[in-house]
Parts: C-alpha cells; structure tokens; sequence
C-alpha cells in the first residue's frame, strides 16, 4: 500500500527562505506532504494551537536552524523551540539541520544582541541531542533533507497517509474491529493464564513432591574398559526437576536436550554413592541414563501440570525432532524458582 508521509519543517522565516523552499521541494520530491507556517490556513484559533494540531498530525518533524533564534513569545522562548520542543514531548521522529559555518552566515541573517545569541547556541545544544546535520547552502541542505529522511522512514516507519480508496470496505472494519476485540479478550486470559494453575491439576502430584525414578548407569574399569550396566533408583523432587530443566525451554528445545539435562541431575544425586559401590570392583560411574518410561512419565506430568506445552513453530521437513516450550504459566513457576530472593 503506497503511503505519503506528512512532515513538519520548523525554522526561522524570513532569514531562512530560500532554504525553506529547497526543503518543501526536496520533500514534493519523495512523495511527502510538507508542511510549514508558509501553508497555515486562515483559522481563528489562535496560532500555537493550530501549530500543536498540525504537528499532532505528522510524521516526521524536521528543524533548520541558521543564524536567528526567531520571534519570541511572552516568557522569552522563540515559536521555534517551542514548536520543537512540543514535537520532542510528542515523540515525533526527529531530523535537525544546523547551520555548518555560521560565522559564515551574512550579518543581516544572524542575532545581534547577545542574550539572543546565547539562547540561540542554548537551542542548538539541544537539537544536537537528537539525529543532526550539518548544511552549507541552500542547494547542499535540500538533497540532505532528501537523504536523511529516506534513511529516518527506514529506521523509524510510521502511520503515514494513504488515498481513501485504499480503505478497507465497511464489513471489512468491522471485522478487523471484531478480531482486535477477540484478541484483547485472548490477551486478557493469556495474563490470567500466567498466574493460575490449570482446573484439576490440585489433585496432581508436584511442587516439593517427591517421585522415584529408575536408570541406568554404566559402570567402567581402568582406561575405559570391563563396562558394566546397572539398574538404580533415585528420589527426585517436581520442582527441583523443573528449575533445571525450564530455561532450556524458553524458547524452545528438543527432548534429547531436556533428557540429558535430566541425567545431569541424576548424576548430580548419585555419582558419590554409586562411586563408593563400585570402588571395590575398581570401576567408576559413567553414564547415567533415565529409562524412557520414566522420561515420558516426568514429561506427561509437567504438560498435565500446564508447565510445558509441544512447540507449533515451524521448522524443515527433514526436521522429525519433537520440540518443547514453555507456557506462560511454567514461565511464571520457572521464574518463581530461578530468580535471585534479597
């Protein structure tokens, strides 16, 4: 959909003319609606509000300031600050063009009196604190314009303006205004979702709950060799397993990835004691390996407790692997177990 982007240009008048006018013809150029105190209707509203009005309207705001401060208002603050400033409380994507050699500028174009001068160089301290350029002439400050607001739209995109037939029809809005409504709703119950455990998952074992789970552990003698594999038991703790195994799955993440985790705490548990009972045989533990029907069972048991859910992202047809994520609940029991306490 083509769009025309509406810019406010911002300057001193009568000293700055010819450069206002490069500046409107750069901008005809690129396909944007300028505006400027040159183009101000005929209102009765006072002129600071129609200047606010028309600046609430645009898309981009653009500053040029050569050697003048400009007309003051009753507490000694030029129109053009202000009209900047109020740009600036509105976050409005912001280009300022200064003067490159103003001691260069003819005097009749530059402040004479000296407190003018030092609100003039307080002005340009702050136009440097956003995106600035520096121009030379007329000419050089048009084809600046051009260049400097080509790269703002692609940096900063905005709402810009586009033609009336590009609309879309009656029923068309009203169903975009019925989805937005449905997807508020789905908002509001994802955030309930993040802090309420599933219905019916009271009456699930998990927390500081304890489950005994059975694997394997290879046991080797001295270079690796005579290996043998036993069957054991360890006592897990629900919580204990999800605190390790949840940031894993902030994103997302296979099952191999989430199994080996598990069978890092197995060995974390185990390694000193079965170290012990194999010392005598002169074989060390080395592999430990959950059984697979204890891995499915820990893996139901968080998906029945609503802490994990199957990932739907899309990935390559050649990619079989089954991938897990968190949900925003289990985002929330992660968090709850993980973050640092005072």
């Amino acid at each position: 959909m083509e769009k025309k982007y509406q810019i406010f240009v911002s300057s001193t008048y009568k000293d700055l003319s010819e450069e206002r006018q490069e500046v409107m013809q750069a901008l005809l150029e690129l396909d944007c609606i300028p505006v400027g105190m040159e183009l101000f209707p005929a209102a009765d509203d006072d002129q600071w509000t129609l200047i606010q009005r028309l600046i609430d309207d645009c898309d981009y705001y653009i500053i040029i300031v050569g050697g003048r401060y400009g007309s003051l208002n009753k507490d000694g603050v030029s129109f053009t600050q202000m009209e900047y400033e109020y740009a600036l409380s509105k976050e409005i994507p912001i280009i300022g063009f200064l003067h490159k050699n103003p001691e260069n500028i003819a005097v009749g174009k530059s402040e004479k009196d000296g407190e003018l001068k030092q609100k003039l160089e307080k002005f340009k301290d702050l136009v440097r604190q956003k995106m600035c350029r520096y121009w030379e002439n007329p000419s050089n400050l048009g084809s600046l314009v051009s260049r400097s607001l080509v790269k703002l739209i692609k940096d900063k995109p905005r709402y810009g303006w586009v033609k009336a037939t590009f609309l879309p029809s009656e029923d068309i809005a009203k169903e975009i205004l019925a989805l937005k409504k449905q997807n508020e709703l789905l908002q509001i119950e994802i955030a309930k979702s993040k802090d309420k455990a599933p219905e019916g998952t009271e009456n699930l074992s998990s927390g500081e709950d304890s489950i005994e789970v059975n694997f394997s552990v290879v046991a080797v003698g001295d270079w690796g060799l005579d290996k043998e594999r036993y069957t054991e038991k360890v006592d897990l703790i629900w919580n204990e397993i999800f605190a390790e195994i949840s940031p894993l799955m902030i994103d997302e993440t296979t099952e191999s990835v989430i199994k080996s985790k598990i069978n890092e705490i197995i060995r974390k548990k185990r390694y000193k004691d079965l170290a012990k009972k194999f010392k005598k045989d002169n074989r060390t533990p080395a592999e430990f390996s959950i059984t697979d029907t204890d891995f499915q069972t820990l893996k139901i048991q968080f998906r029945a407790l609503g802490y994990i859910t199957e990932s739907l992202k899309k990935r390559s047809i050649h990619d079989k692997g089954k991938y897990w994520a968190l949900t925003p609940y289990g985002d929330t029991i992660m968090t709850r177990l993980r973050a640092i306490k005072k």
